[in-house]
């Protein structure tokens, strides 16, 4: 079984209503895209990013990047075992090979993923041509089908164009964590004329937007449907949460029964109760916060 369809994702993902008085005061209605849900364990964008390029890889082994906490590798290990597939996983930090498995990679481990670590100034240089040839030779995997680091490729934003497609007519605004900015690149090409992609990163830096703009242009040859970015809410950087986000996620789980994964999802509704407290929509405004994970 090679085929990802097999794997029988659960398409299009529900949008589910619900009633927050934080944005129904100022006459704005929520929305979730419960992609959270398409498979239980390919969840959210990550089955839109890495189908793609699993029927791409047409059974060969599959070789991507993370960090020790990456949501992409386990997703990617997972697909290894359901698929049949071998993967490799490069990790971040050579000195995480002498440590205990965290519970993250002991999951890719157990999924049959076969983990190469390497150091983090090599890891920064992996998208160079000598230094990728260097760190594939290592890990054995020069022969694999290469997925960068968080899935975000061509390959990618084609299948994520689908999720923008499947929000046509159904809100005005669609916002989503963003990462390495795939999804986002994708779901805007997708939507239709009038509705516009808020992109929440979670990672500082300013650098998404250049990220997004490669990737339309690599998928599509330029820019690609309405978007943004609003770049106030990723708490410091990758991975890392405060006790008022944690506090807020908490409350949101209580107002509406959602388990809120907490480094993508958390801070991408956070940011969207913010913009509806300054006034950033008007009423009668439809909002769609993209659901992309599930807590670990």
């Amino acid at each position: 079984m090679t085929d990802p369809a097999a794997l029988r994702p659960r398409l299009p993902s529900p949008l589910q209503e619900v009633a927050d008085e934080r944005f129904a005061r100022r006459g704005v209605r929520l929305l979730l895209k419960r992609d959270d849900l398409v498979h239980p364990e390919l969840i959210g964008n990550k089955w839109r990013k890495l189908a793609p390029n699993l029927r791409a890889a047409a059974g060969r082994p599959v070789v991507t990047f993370g960090g020790a906490y990456s949501n992409h590798l386990r997703a990617t290990a997972a697909a290894g075992r359901l698929l049949g597939l071998p993967t490799v996983g490069v990790v971040r930090g050579d000195e995480l090979a002498e440590r205990p498995l965290n519970p993250s990679l002991a999951r890719c481990a157990a999924d049959g993923m076969r983990l190469h670590f390497v150091d983090r100034s090599t890891y920064r240089r992996k998208t160079e041509p000598g230094t990728l040839r260097a760190v594939l030779r290592a890990a054995g995997a020069e022969d694999a089908y290469l997925v960068p680091e968080g899935g975000s490729n061509a390959a990618a934003v084609l299948g994520c164009r689908a999720l923008g497609e499947e929000l046509r007519g159904h809100a005005d605004v669609v916002a989503l964590a963003c990462g390495t900015g795939g999804t986002l690149a994708g779901l805007a090409a997708g939507l239709a004329p009038g509705q516009r992609a808020l992109g929440v990163p979670v990672l500082k830096g300013g650098f998404l937007g250049e990220a997004v703009r490669a990737l339309q242009t690599e998928a599509f040859g330029g820019p690609a449907g309405s978007w943004s970015l609003d770049e106030r809410f990723h708490c410091g950087g990758y991975a890392r949460t405060t006790p008022e986000l944690d506090s807020f996620a908490a409350d949101f789980e209580q107002r509406h029964g959602l388990p809120v994964e907490r480094l993508y999802v958390a801070k991408m509704l956070h940011g969207l109760v913010t913009l509806a407290g300054e006034g950033a929509f008007a009423p009668g405004t439809r909002v769609a916060a993209v659901i992309t994970g599930a807590p670990f």
